[in-house]
C-alpha cells in the first residue's frame, strides 16, 4: 500500500498556497499570516510523518512518477517526484524545523511592519526545499535549487533598510552563483554524456552504479563529480566559498535557524548523498572531498574560538558541523553523513533560537555585553544547554552518536581526518563551553536587571527541539544500526562496531570533555589567563577576521574586477560613445550645412555648383599625380 507516497507531491504544496494567499492579501492580514504559515507548515509536517510512516514498513519500495514535459524531436524530458528512504528523512526534517520557526516567528518578529511579507517569504522557501528534496532529475533539481537561492537572498535582506543585510543578501547570492554554475555545468555534461540524455536519478544510478556508463570515462566521471561538489561546496558553506554563510546572520533569527542551520546549507550535503552513485565511481573525487570537509571542519571552528558576535559564532559552527558531513561523503559513509545532518538540523535550529531568545531579551548580539541569564531565562539556558552538550558531542545527546559515527568510518578509512576530526570536536565543545559560560553565567556585563523569559510562543518550539537533540541519536548506535541498513536499503551500520569503533568513541568523548573542562577553567573560573587570547592579540585577530579571506578575496578578486570594470566604463563612455556622438554631431552638422544651401538663393545654388565642379576636376586632373 502506497497511499501516502504516491500523494507525496502535495506535501510542497501547502506552503506554496500560503504563499500565494498571503501574496494576495497584503500586508494588513498579520495574524492570518501567521496562521497560514504555520497551518502550511503543519500540513506538510503531518504528510511528510505519513509518507516516512510508509517507508519505515516492512516491504517499502522507492516510489516516482512522472509526466511529459518537452519533447524536442526525438526526446522527450519527464519531470516529476521520487520518495526514497533518503528523501522521506529530509522531508520530515525540512518540515518540523519550518514549523519550529514559523510558530517561533510568531513571538519574535510580532512587531515587525513587514510580518505578512516575512511569512510569505518563507513559506516559499519552504515550498522550494522539498521540491528539491523531492526532484526526481536533476533539472527539476537544478530548478528548485535556484529558487531555494532567490529565498535566501530575500530572506537574508529581509531587513533591507540595514546596509549590512542588503551587502549580506548581495554576497549570499553572488558567492552561492558560483557553486551553482559548477552545477549547472555537471547538468550539461550529464545530459552530454547519459545514454539518451537521461537526468533522472534512476537511470544515473544504473549507469554509475551498476557499470552501464559506456562511453563515460573516469576522467568525465571524476570531472562531473567535482562539478557536482563545486555546487555543494556554495550552498554548504564549504572552504573556499564559505565566506557568505557568517555574514547571512544580518537576516532575522528565526531565518537563521531555518536557512542557514538545518535546511538550505544542508542541501548540498543532501546534492551529494543523492548522486553518490557518480562521486563513489571516482577515487579521486572521494579523496577530494573528504580532505575539503575535514579541512572546512577544523578551519571554521577555530574561527568560532574568537568570535563575539552569538550568531556569528553559531554560523562558523554550522560551517564545521556541515564540514564533518562533507568528510563522511568522501569516506564514503553516506549513511554518516545523513545522520549527522539529520540530527545537526535539530539542535543547531535549537540553538539559534535559544540564541534569539537572548537577542530577543537583550537586543543585543555581543557575547561581551551578556552575562547572568541562566537564572532570569532558565528555559532558555537549559535548552540551549542541551544543544550545545549534543553539538560538543557528550552523551547521550544525538550530536555524540552521529559525530562519532563519522569519527569511526575516518579511524578506519584516514587516520589523519580522524585526528582533524577530534581537533574540531575539541575545539567545538570549547567555544560552545565559552558561549554558554559568557552568556548564561556570572554577573550580568551590563543593564539587564529587567530581563525576562521569551514567551511561549518562543519557549515552546525550543523545548520541542530541546527533546529532538535528545532522542534522535538513538536511531543509530553501535549496539543498533538499524537506520543505516534503512537509510541505504540494506548498506552497512553508520559506526563501526568493533574495536577501533570503541577506540573512536573513548576519543570523541576524551576530547568533548576535555574541550569543556578547559573552557570551564578559562572562561568559568578564569584560572587560566583569564582568557586564551590575552598574550596572543595578533592570533585572536586573525581568527576573529576569519584569516582575512574576505580581505583577500576583495584585494585579490573583487578590486581587480572593480578596475577592470572602471576601464570598460571608460571605454564604453568615451570610445563607443564617443563615436555614437561624433556620429550625430556629424549628421547634425551636415544637416546644418544642407539647410544653409537649400535657401533659395540663385547666387548659392550657383556657387555650391561652381565649388562642386572644382571639387570634380580637381579630383579627376589629380588622378594622374595619385594613381
Amino acid at each position: 500500500m502506497e497511499m501516502y507516497t504516491q500523494s507525496a507531491w502535495l506535501i510542497p504544496l501547502f506552503p506554496l498556497t500560503a504563499f500565494l494567499l498571503l501574496t494576495a492579501l497584503g500586508r494588513s492580514y498579520r495574524s492570518t499570516a501567521m496562521l497560514l504559515g504555520s497551518l502550511g507548515s503543519l500540513a506538510s509536517l503531518v504528510m511528510s510523518l505519513l509518507v516516512l510512516i510508509e517507508m519505515l514498513g516492512s516491504g517499502a519500495a522507492d516510489y516516482s512518477n512522472s509526466f511529459k514535459w518537452i519533447a524536442v524531436g526525438d526526446y522527450t524530458l519527464r519531470i516529476g517526484f521520487e520518495v526514497t528512504n533518503l528523501t522521506a528523512l529530509m522531508l520530515v526534517v525540512v518540515t518540523a524545523v519550518s514549523l519550529a520557526v514559523n510558530i517561533y516567528s510568531a513571538g519574535y518578529m510580532k512587531n515587525d511592519e513587514r510580518l505578512t511579507v516575512y511569512y510569505s517569504y518563507v513559506s516559499l522557501f519552504t515550498f522550494s526545499m522539498l521540491g528539491l528534496v523531492l526532484a526526481d532529475n536533476m533539472l527539476s533539481l537544478y530548478i528548485f535549487w535556484e529558487l531555494v537561492g532567490v529565498c535566501s537572498f530575500l530572506l537574508v535582506g529581509f531587513w533591507f533598510a540595514k546596509p549590512t543585510a542588503k551587502a549580506a543578501a548581495k554576497k549570499a547570492f553572488i558567492v552561492t552563483r558560483i557553486g551553482d554554475a559548477g552545477l549547472l555545468l555537471a547538468i550539461l555534461l550529464l545530459f552530454w554524456y547519459m545514454p539518451g540524455h537521461a537526468l533522472d536519478f534512476s537511470n544515473i544510478h544504473n549507469v554509475f552504479s551498476e557499470g552501464q556508463s559506456g562511453t563515460i570515462t573516469s576522467g568525465i566521471t571524476t570531472f562531473i563529480a567535482l562539478l557536482i561538489f563545486i555546487g555543494a561546496i556554495g550552498k554548504s558553506g564549504q572552504f573556499p566559498l564559505h565566506t557568505w554563510l557568517p555574514d547571512a546572520m544580518e537576516g532575522p533569527t528565526p531565518i537563521s535557524a531555518l536557512i542557514h542551520a538545518a535546511t538550505m546549507v544542508a542541501a548540498g550535503v543532501f546534492l551529494l548523498a543523492r548522486t553518490f552513485d557518480i562521486i563513489s565511481a571516482s577515487e579521486a573525487a572521494l579523496q577530494i572531498i573528504a580532505y575539503v570537509g575535514g579541512f572546512t571542519a577544523i578551519f571554521a571552528a577555530t574561527i568560532a574560538l574568537a568570535q563575539n558576535d552569538i550568531k556569528r559564532i553559531l554560523a562558523y559552527s554550522t560551517i564545521s558541523q556541515l564540514g564533518y558531513m562533507v568528510m563522511a561523503i568522501g569516506l564514503g559513509s553516506v549513511t554518516g553523513s545523513i545522520f549527522h545532518l539529520f540530527t545537526h538540523a535539530f539542535f543547531k535550529a535549537l540553538l539559534f533560537l535559544g540564541a534569539g531568545s537572548v537577542i530577543h531579551a537583550l537586543h543585543t548580539q555581543d557575547i561581551r555585553e551578556m552575562g547572568g541569564l541562566g537564572g532570569k531565562m532558565k528555559t532558555t539556558a537549559w535548552t540551549f544547554a542541551i544543544g550545545a552538550l549534543a553539538l560538543s558531542g557528550i552523551p547521550p545527546f544525538s550530536g555524540f552518536w552521529s559525530k562519532d559515527a563519522i569519527l569511526a568510518t575516518a579511524l578506519d578509512e584516514n587516520p589523519l581526518l580522524f585526528v582533524v576530526g577530534l581537533a574540531a570536536a575539541f575545539c567545538t565543545a570549547l567555544y560552545m563551553t565559552r558561549l554558554f559560560v559568557l552568556v548564561f553565567t556570572g554577573k550580568p556585563r551590563s543593564g539587564n536587571g529587567t530581563v525576562h523569559e521569551s514567551p511561549a510562543v518562543m519557549t515552546v518550539p525550543m523545548i520541542a527541539l530541546a527533546v529532538l537533540s535528545i532522542i534522535a541519536g538513538f536511531v543509530e548506535t553501535p549496539w543498533n544500526g538499524w537506520f543505516g541498513e534503512w537509510l541505504e536499503a540494506g548498506g552497512t551500520a553508520a559506526a563501526d562496531h568493533g574495536s577501533k569503533g570503541i577506540a573512536a568513541m573513548v576519543a570523541s568523548i576524551a576530547v568533548g570533555a576535555l574541550g569543556i573542562y578547559l573552557g570551564w577553567l578559562i572562561y568559568g573560573k578564569r584560572s587560566i589567563g583569564g582568557g586564551v587570547f590575552e598574550k596572543m592579540p595578533k592570533l585572536e585577530r586573525t581568527l576573529e577576521r576569519g584569516y582575512f579571506l574576505d580581505e583577500l578575496y576583495n584585494a585579490v578578486i573583487a578590486k581587480p574586477l572593480r578596475g577592470i570594470g572602471r576601464m570598460l566604463a571608460v571605454f564604453d563612455e568615451y570610445v563607443i560613445g564617443g563615436a555614437v556622438r561624433l556620429s550625430g554631431a556629424a549628421a547634425s552638422a551636415f544637416g546644418r550645412i544642407a539647410v544653409r544651401l537649400s535657401n533659395g538663393q540663385v547666387q548659392t545654388y550657383v556657387l555650391a555648383a561652381v565649388i562642386g565642379c572644382i571639387i570634380l576636376i580637381a579630383a579627376i586632373v589629380g588622378r594622374r599625380f595619385w594613381s
